[in-house]
């Protein structure tokens, strides 16, 4: 099975961008595969982000993510 789980750009340094997943956690992903601006979403697995998605989506799937965590 993959993941991949919604993330904002903040920064873009090249085909790196300096993403965050929310609460603090931020992360440097490949963007190589996508054309993403900043304050876009993207789907980002294994290190890359793979897809660029709207606002809406991104939003609701992380706090879809949040809910289904706080069952854990």
């Amino acid at each position: 099975m993959c993941l991949a789980i919604p993330a904002k750009v903040i920064e873009m340094h090249g085909n790196t961008a300096k993403v965050d997943f929310g609460e603090g956690v931020l992360r440097d992903v490949n963007v190589t595969l996508v054309n993403p601006r900043l304050g876009e979403y993207v789907l980002v697995h294994a290190g890359y982000a793979i897809q660029v998605i709207d606002r809406k989506a991104a939003e609701e799937t992380l706090r879809l993510w949040e809910e289904i965590l706080k069952y854990e």
